[in-house]
């Protein structure tokens, strides 16, 4: 039997580039909208917030050494698919982040993100825990469509904050959601980094 090609569910027609996923939600916030069928006002005004955290995290970001290095050694090209939506705090502060590394990469590394929800079949491929959490990084060989594998929907340690919150939940989930983004604000990506440092090696 034949291994499932899961590089055959990737619609790049359907994809976009960093800057054109940064102009999709520019245009849809300017007619009151965001990304997926859920257009409750509460998902724009997420929307409206993840797309002031991604500009400031663009802005700011500065890559670690282990980043640079791991990047600079890189014998190979590869394609990264991110599943994404603009409400999406957790991808609002790791999407730019897997953007500026991909610009840093000198061309060895190609970012295209899709909408989750424009991408069921996908999505369902890259399950966590049996949920649809993004954003998904998907890596592939550029020239072979190898699947070398993936990273997210978080760091490690905020995941670990999702464990703990669903196996012993305490305040709200508006508080707990707040709590995971002053983990985020205080990380400065950091965590994050190194997890795409080791994955970069491993896929030499």
């Amino acid at each position: 039997m034949q291994p499932f090609d899961k590089q055959a569910l990737v619609n790049l027609d359907q994809s976009f580039s960093y800057s054109e996923y940064e102009a999709l939600i520019d245009r849809l916030l300017a007619e009151n909208k965001t990304t997926g069928p859920d257009q409750d006002p509460k998902m724009v005004s997420y929307t409206q917030l993840n797309q002031v955290r991604m500009t400031r995290i663009a802005r700011t970001t500065t890559l670690l050494p282990e980043v640079q290095q791991a990047l600079a050694e890189l014998t190979r090209s590869l394609q990264w698919i991110v599943l994404t939506e603009a409400w999406c705090g957790d991808a609002a502060q790791n999407v730019p982040v897997l953007a500026k590394i991909t610009e840093a990469s000198a061309g060895k590394i190609e970012l295209k993100l899709l909408l989750r929800d424009e991408n069921p079949n996908l999505m369902d491929q890259y399950l966590t825990n049996g949920t649809r959490s993004i954003p998904k990084l998907i890596c592939f060989d550029a020239n072979t469509g190898e699947e070398l594998g993936t990273w997210g929907p978080r760091p490690d340690a905020a995941q670990e904050l999702y464990r703990a919150f669903k196996a012993n939940p305490t305040g709200t989930k508006k508080e707990f959601i707040q709590n995971v983004q002053l983990w985020y604000a205080k990380d400065k990506s950091a965590s994050m980094q190194q997890e795409i440092a080791q994955l970069l090696c491993s896929w030499q």
